[in-house]
């Protein structure tokens, strides 16, 4: 038999939960021109994210999902750089997180073992993530990115918090945090011209305080699993 996930919430998990869906389904109902897709991503988003914080593997598997739907909309907002690095990163890495979650459960537990990175992983990822905002600069600006410093910035911060995530390490929820901290700025900027986008910049706002609440959890586990 199957267990509900949802069980496993704390009441404060699941207030945050519901707060969350909450928000984003009300933003949606309040703006004048209503784009389906920002709602249904943000809702898929927000439950990835709680359940991400609690290091569960069906929380990697519903950010695939939320990346598809993701870089759907930033196409159509002329956002390269979010679609190419949510479809062509962040996704991938997601599937490479989630195998590796699923191979590292604490004490056959729904619950991942948190991992701490070693010098040699860190100084990969820099090294990697340097390359990755290169590369970037230069092919957003050869595509006519819309908010070009900000996209390739973003790209960085995703390329950062997806490789932790892969690592199982707590500081996937900051690299993430900072990342919602960029799209909210990305999506303000979008929102101004285009209000139907003002669910994905309450999305983004949602996902900062989830990723906070993630970290904190995160710290938890490993101190828990540690003793």
């Amino acid at each position: 038999m199957i267990k509900n996930p949802f069980r496993d919430l704390t009441k404060f998990e699941l207030t945050l939960w519901i707060c969350s869906i909450f928000l984003v389904t009300l933003s949606f109902l309040i703006s004048v021109e209503k784009n389906p897709l920002t709602l249904i991503a943000s809702l898929i988003g927000v439950t990835a994210l709680i359940f991400t914080a609690k290091g569960y593997l069906l929380g990697q598997i519903l950010i695939v999902v939320f990346s598809v739907f993701y870089g759907i909309i930033s196409l159509r907002q002329q956002y390269y750089g979010e679609m190419i690095t949510y479809l062509g990163m962040s996704s991938p890495i997601a599937i490479l997180a989630a195998v590796s979650w699923f191979k590292n459960p604490y004490k056959n537990s729904r619950e991942v073992t948190v991992s701490k990175p070693s010098k040699k992983q860190l100084a990969l990822m820099f090294s990697l993530s340097a390359i990755v905002t290169i590369i970037f600069y230069f092919i957003l600006r050869a595509l006519g990115n819309a908010s070009l410093i900000v996209s390739t910035f973003s790209v960085t911060t995703s390329f950062i918090a997806a490789y932790l995530t892969f690592l199982r390490s707590p500081y996937y929820a900051l690299g993430y945090a900072l990342n919602d901290i960029v799209l909210i700025i990305l999506w303000s900027i979008a929102a101004i011209s285009a209000p139907e986008n003002l669910p994905m910049l309450i999305c983004f706002a949602v996902f900062l305080v989830n990723d906070l609440y993630g970290f904190i959890n995160w710290c938890r586990m490993e101190k828990r699993q540690r003793e």
